[in-house]
């Protein structure tokens, strides 16, 4: 059977889990509803449940794993194994060891890693970013996280480099949950779009947005709920999303400005949903801001796609680096 490990990646809204063999090519996949309620055991026990279907679908077991990888927003501590500040996920706002619950699970070695983190590297070994030295990946999804490679290393700081999402665009704009004020994200986030469109329902605008969602069988505004919302004109989410195009392109033009970087690499569930016209789009609308717009780098979508995420987190476990 050859080698086998598996890459979790856990969002706000789904858990993708991959198993791959020791080249990262794919032999098994599963995907779960991220639960909202009832705190991490709810999570973990997700978690668990789509490792086994992974394993089923790859035709191995838990106990025939190599090890797993894990990306989880938030704060992550990885020596300890611990994640914290994930205010996407039910429970996560202390420390909580992920890392060792999963682990005692499952019987296999487990590595926690930055969920955006992990799959910009693996843009970097694997997709968009394979010849490129230095890009910024920025992952468009429940939140907008972003990722820094500079010389092809990560670049991580002191710890918490990268946090585009959270830099602010708009002194005294709208405000996130955790309570920034006038950030990327607070624009351009999926879940506080949602919050958006549905204060804008309760002050009587018409949308088809919810409508949309309860056809999909969705309790969540779902990236493919915003695709259609936009194929189908709807006022409210041309106007939302139009509000995040504007705060991505004007955050990734400050990078830009600051880094110059040969590339912005778009990925997450709303950008791998909209694709290459996305990326051309936040490109057109980063121009102004660039102090050499002539210079202007390349927006591309991610090459690892929708399971990106899950792929790099395998990279956590017998890295190739």
């Amino acid at each position: 059977m050859g080698e086998r490990i598996c890459g979790v990646d856990l969002g706000g809204t789904k858990i993708e889990v991959v198993v791959v063999n020791a080249e990262r090519k794919l032999r098994g996949q599963c995907r779960a509803a991220t639960p909202t309620e009832n705190g991490p055991d709810s999570i973990v026990g997700a978690i668990i449940a789509a490792i086994e279907g992974a394993c089923k679908d790859a035709g191995c077991t838990m106990r025939d794993l190599k090890g797993i990888g894990i990306g989880a927003p938030g704060a992550v501590d990885a020596a300890r194994g611990m994640l914290s500040l994930a205010p996407n996920l039910s429970g996560f706002a202390e420390p909580y060891p992920l890392a060792e619950a999963i682990g005692k699970a499952c019987g296999a070695r487990v590595r926690l890693g930055n969920d955006v983190g992990v799959a910009v590297l693996g843009e970097l070994e694997l997709g968009a970013g394979r010849k490129l030295d230095s890009f910024v990946g920025i992952w468009w999804g429940t939140g907008v996280g972003s990722g820094i490679v500079l010389h092809r290393e990560l670049w991580h700081g002191r710890g918490a480099a990268g946090e585009l999402g959270h830099t602010v665009i708009q002194r005294g704009g709208l405000a996130e949950p955790n309570g920034l004020v006038g950030t990327m994200e607070a624009y351009a986030g999926r879940r506080n779009m949602e919050t958006r469109a549905r204060e804008a329902v309760a002050a009587g605008r018409p949308t088809v947005l919810f409508d949309l969602m309860t056809e999909a069988g969705k309790d969540r505004l779902s990236s493919r709920v915003w695709a259609d919302a936009l194929a189908a004109g709807d006022a409210l989410a041309v106007e939302l999303i139009g509000e995040g195009v504007a705060a991505i392109a004007a955050a990734a033009a400050n990078v830009v400005n600051i880094l110059d970087v040969e590339a912005i690499i778009l990925g997450g569930g709303l950008g791998t949903r909209f694709g290459q016209p996305m990326a051309d789009r936040i490109g057109a609308a980063m121009r102004p801001y660039l102090f050499q717009a002539d210079k202007a780098p390349p927006v591309v979508t991610a090459g690892l796609g929708d399971l990106g995420g899950a792929i790099g987190a395998t990279l956590l476990v017998g890295a190739k680096r």
